[in-house]
């Protein structure tokens, strides 16, 4: 397979993870996050909130860092509503989200739908390897390093 069409594969896989995730929080806040029940305004929102994560959360990310940092990276959650309610708001008779905190409660399920669909499909972009401990230095019979004081 060639580079470009890997690519291209790798696009249409993650715009697939989204969209089923913001289907899957739409499905459970039913009366809060709602779409006019066709899949085309629903890939389109799923595109417009991956092109918003893409371009616009790393700007309001390096903005709030001093959050961030302060809520040890919770204020991300916040960021993710913020979006996911500005696509409620530019698409607005065909995909809506009512309030604020339903926009943080379907940000939250997004995430965490996104994440396990990620892993399971083998798209995660965290991995964890596991590698053996570090062979303790030789020493010459001693117990250690000495320090005089």
């Amino acid at each position: 397979m060639q580079p470009g069409n890997k690519k291209l594969w790798r696009f249409l896989g993650s715009w697939a993870i989204n969209t089923l995730a913001v289907m899957i929080a739409a499905r459970i806040l039913h009366n809060h996050i709602t779409y006019d029940d066709k899949l085309a305004n629903l890939l389109v929102a799923s595109l417009l909130l991956g092109i918003l994560n893409a371009f616009v959360r790393p700007i309001l990310m390096f903005i709030a860092l001093p959050l961030l940092i302060f809520t040890l990276g919770l204020f991300t959650f916040v960021i993710n509503a913020l979006l996911l309610y500005f696509v409620g708001y530019l698409l607005n008779p065909y995909f809506h989200v009512d309030f604020f905190r339903y926009a943080f409660l379907g940000a939250l399920i997004i995430s965490v739908v996104s994440a396990a669909l990620n892993v399971l499909t083998g798209n995660a972009r965290v991995s964890v390897h596991k590698q053996p401990p570090p062979n303790p230095p030789k020493d010459s019979g001693g117990g250690g390093p000495v320090i005089d004081v």
